[in-house]
């Protein structure tokens, strides 16, 4: 437990190569530093960019029949940002994934959310350097975190949950905060405006 570690690890997969090409999206919340939940949606994603690559489809195993009767990504937003409600989000390589958050809310024409975000892949090469790569299979692996079923959003939000609190007890730190400054890093910011980094 480590009171005030509060945050919501996220993860998408996409359709095919195009940014914002969601059909899923996983949230794993994380109070106090502990894991109390993880789920994931199934999406449409948006129209200009629909279409399945086989790609993409040998990596997380989602062919269009599975989502033809779920809500398109703009539907599916509002139930995300509930679940994430007014907490700081921790994504594994979130440069990709606030990146399609935002280019999928740009196709949808809906706000995107005004989140501020960390990086657990960014914090792992900070913090575990001499790892041969930070990939999410790598960085679990070298921490003890199980990952139950890679590329299934729900599971990877909370491998880069516990990656984020093993690597917040590492450096002492309280609050995402106070972890990115101990690895030389800052919090990032997303907003309708675009995304700023947080190296």
């Amino acid at each position: 437990m480590i009171a005030g570690l509060s945050f919501a690890a996220f993860d998408i997969e996409t359709a095919n190569p195009s940014w914002g090409s969601i059909c899923s999206i996983g949230v794993a919340t994380v109070r106090d530093g502990r894991l109390v939940s993880a789920r994931s949606w199934l999406c449409r994603p948006p129209s200009a960019l629909d279409h399945f690559a086989e790609r993409n489809v040998q990596i997380h195993g989602i062919r269009p029949g599975m989502v033809s009767d779920a809500p398109a990504f703009a539907q599916r937003l509002p139930e995300v940002l509930r679940e994430v409600g007014d907490l700081p989000v921790v994504a594994h390589n979130a440069r990709f994934d606030m990146g399609n958050v935002h280019r999928a809310c740009g196709y949808s024409g809906v706000t995107t959310p005004d989140w501020r975000f960390g990086c657990s892949c960014e914090w792992s090469r900070r913090q575990l350097s001499t790892l041969a790569n930070h990939k999410l299979k790598t960085v679990t692996r070298a921490l003890g975190v199980e990952l139950k079923s890679h590329h299934e959003a729900a599971a990877d939000a909370a491998a880069a949950a516990e990656i984020t609190i093993k690597l917040a007890d590492l450096s002492g730190a309280r609050n995402l905060t106070e972890l990115a400054r101990a690895t030389g890093t800052r919090l990032g910011r997303m907003t309708h405006a675009g995304v700023v980094s947080c190296r």
